[in-house]
């Protein structure tokens, strides 16, 4: 099952029947959101209508478009404008830019919809012979330039795969707990399949209704629950992949010591490889108890401490997520602010800093699985939450987070729309680097949002834990400032040099879950080294010798 594309924005996040739910509340929410960033106005900033947005001219031969529609269906093959803006770009900041501007300088020259994998090794066959570029798109949610419709030197125009046809389940293994599907299948519909039959993948990322399996394991994705169930390199069994010189089945063993497992090399290849045409993952039974609470700590890195210690000591929690004051405050206030929960708020706000502090960060922790076992978890998690100097708020934040926790991408186009800049990016380092390197991140950011930014501006910068390991955790930073409305990619290219320059200089990954794409290339080959990168690119060299996948994204140049 597919998501239609005419249900969703061209140009912004998820359906268009749904919103961030302002409504009456508007007024006040826009003029604390002015004050929280230290604005003088908040303009109208409005993306461009698609009647009114310049697309390029059409690259592709007659011929070839005839080739396409013989070679799939006359119906799978699209040149309108809206699918080639809607393909134009994936969801990030720089990529927003671009598509609202009404000027779209790279396009796809057309979009096909394979419904075979036989369809597939046809399309690359004729780019190969014809000189064009392919990209793989699945629910293009990429946040780090990773699906935009660019081509190399040479090439004579870019098709873009859209594989969401291919969402079906091809077989359950009960015995072995494993799942093969086709890679195109949005979380939602791989979720109600699997359910239905008893079963959960348990993987669900923020960007979980609109992002698809090929996608998961293309960008080595993490789920919010990713303690429990891993991240894509970790339940990626096995998977099958269409390549210009054919089809790659890679491994399908619980272990084995045959060399390499090259299901590493598929997870993280981000499209540049072959086309995940399938995918064999590790299921889970469903679990009969689910429970998500909060707590409170005095200080950010009492509640690192804290996850470190619950991780470290083999707790079976599914999730472990931690904000710092800034997000704590920004995203209680953001829910909360022009509602009658406001009053609300402000006396837990009173009473947290009277029992803890000034600053207080909240910690979500989720446990999945059987009653006892969720029992016990939850006491020993309270125990070693309450050594670091935390405190029990019950279940309702973590029951509300839960349920509205696929919404909040709602709000970043609005806030477009008010002249106001969003963006994230995260890392992850070492348990001993943590407090380093988000000092030194923090500090960049905001050290560089001060120098594009008006004297006053008060941005605001974010950051949390959510994914955690024996030996380390992931950071991940929000931060929202007043854009430049004459150059807004070069005001947002001086934030992002600055944050990516700390992360590699301070022991960070470039990029934990949310992949390399374009935005991320110019780091990736000191985190590779020399000998890394040459690896890669061999098995670039043999799997797509005339560089016709996803050209220009990650170690695919």
């Amino acid at each position: 099952m597919s998501t239609e594309r005419n249900l969703l924005r061209w140009n912004g996040w998820g359906l268009k029947s749904e919103d961030y739910g302002l409504g009456e509340r508007a007024p006040v929410f826009w003029e604390w959101a002015r004050q929280a960033v230290g604005a003088r106005s908040l303009p109208d900033t409005p993306a461009v209508s698609l009647d009114d947005t310049i697309l390029p001219e059409i690259a592709l031969r007659p011929e070839i478009l005839s080739s396409l529609k013989r070679l799939t269906s006359p119906d799978r093959v699209k040149i309108d404008p809206y699918e080639r803006a809607f393909h134009a770009y994936g969801k990030s900041y720089p990529d927003l830019i671009k598509v609202r501007s009404g000027k779209i300088d790279e396009a796809p020259d057309a979009v096909v919809y394979p419904e075979t994998e036989d369809e597939v090794v046809a399309v690359l066959k004729l780019a190969r012979d014809e000189h064009l570029a392919i990209v793989p798109y699945g629910g293009g949610s990429s946040v780090v330039g990773g699906v935009g419709a660019l081509k190399a030197a040479g090439q004579d125009g870019v098709i873009t795969l859209d594989m969401t046809r291919m969402a079906r389940l091809v077989s359950l293994d009960e015995e072995a707990m494993t799942a093969t599907l086709e890679a195109g299948i949005y979380g939602p519909a791989l979720e109600d399949t699997l359910q239905e039959q008893g079963f959960t993948l348990g993987h669900y990322p923020q960007s979980f209704e609109f992002s698809t399996l090929g996608g998961w394991v293309s960008a080595r994705g993490a789920g919010q629950q990713s303690n429990k169930y891993g991240k894509a390199e970790k339940w990626l069994v096995s998977a099958r992949l269409a390549t210009p010189t054919g089809i790659w089945q890679t491994e399908n063993y619980p272990a084995s010591a045959a060399g390499p497992n090259l299901n590493q090399i598929v997870a993280g290849h981000e499209g540049t490889l072959g086309v995940i045409t399938e995918a064999t993952v590790r299921i889970h039974q469903i679990p009969p108890v689910k429970d998500y609470r909060g707590f409170f700590f005095k200080d950010f890195f009492d509640g690192v401490a804290a996850i470190r210690e619950i991780v470290q000591s083999g707790l079976p929690v599914a999730m472990a997520r931690l904000s710092d004051p800034d997000e704590t405050r920004f995203f209680q206030g953001a829910s909360t602010v022009g509602t009658s929960r406001e009053k609300q708020l402000k006396w837990m706000l009173r009473l947290l800093r009277w029992r803890i502090g000034p600053k207080p960060c909240l910690m979500l922790v989720g446990t999945e699985g059987p009653g006892p076992k969720v029992e016990g978890t939850r006491d020993a998690v309270r125990a070693i939450v309450k050594r670091n100097g935390g405190f029990h708020m019950g279940e309702f934040l973590g029951s509300t987070w839960y349920k509205q926790r696929f919404h909040s991408p709602y709000l970043r186009d609005p806030m477009m729309d008010h002249g106001l800049a969003v963006d994230t990016l995260e890392t992850a380092t070492r348990w001993s680097n943590m407090r380093p390197l988000y000092n030194a991140v923090m500090t960049a950011i905001r050290e560089a949002i001060a120098q594009v930014t008006p004297e006053g501006t008060t941005p605001l910068v974010m950051c949390h834990v959510s994914h955690s390991y024996h030996d380390g955790a992931s950071l991940y930073f929000t931060f929202v400032w007043p854009r430049e409305l004459k150059d807004p990619l070069g005001q947002w290219q001086r934030i992002k040099a600055a944050a990516s320059e700390a992360i590699a200089a301070h022991g960070g990954t470039i990029s934990h879950h949310h992949g390399v794409g374009t935005d991320h290339a110019p780091w990736l080959d000191d985190e590779k080294g020399e000998y890394g990168m040459k690896a890669l690119k061999a098995v670039k060299q043999a799997l797509d010798p005339d560089g016709v996948l996803n050209p220009g994204k990650s170690f695919g140049k």
